[in-house]
């Protein structure tokens, strides 16, 4: 039973860290917009966030293993419409938040005269995802 407690307070952990992260960037360059700065966008990916970014990654890694090995240990069957629902969001969530960071380096590289609402829109679409999968996590329609 302690591994799977551990396993818990890893996933947990991870979720908390990419949403922290995730929302702590959105700040940054809402606060960063909000003084005037136009350009902000493209400054996400310079260091010190780079490491944000990187931090965003391996948490997006580790999260299906954790998952998977919970569910393998509480003894849950994978054909749960809860668990298959979760698992197909967080595949379009991870594919749009890999697509923004694609799409916010292409930014940083060559800024264009682009306003940025599609980006704006993929992270947030991303983010309600991941808040989705939260939800159907936290609840566990078993």
């Amino acid at each position: 039973m302690e591994t799977l407690t551990t396993l818990k307070i890893v996933h947990v952990l991870a979720t908390v860290l990419l949403l922290g992260s995730a929302l702590g960037l959105a700040i940054w360059v809402w606060l960063a917009r909000r003084k005037g700065d136009a350009t902000a966008h493209t400054r996400t990916l310079q260091r010190p966030w780079v490491f944000v970014w990187l931090l965003m990654g391996l948490v997006l890694l580790s999260m299906p293993f954790t998952g998977w090995w919970m569910v393998h240990l509480v003894g849950w069957p994978l054909g749960q419409t809860w668990l298959l629902a979760s698992s197909v969001l967080y595949t379009i969530a991870a594919l749009a938040w890999f697509w923004l960071l694609v799409r916010l380096n292409r930014l940083r590289k060559a800024p264009s005269g682009s306003n940025g609402k599609f980006t704006i829109a993929l992270a947030l679409f991303s983010f309600v995802c991941f808040i989705a999968i939260s939800g159907l996590m936290g609840a566990k329609p078993v």
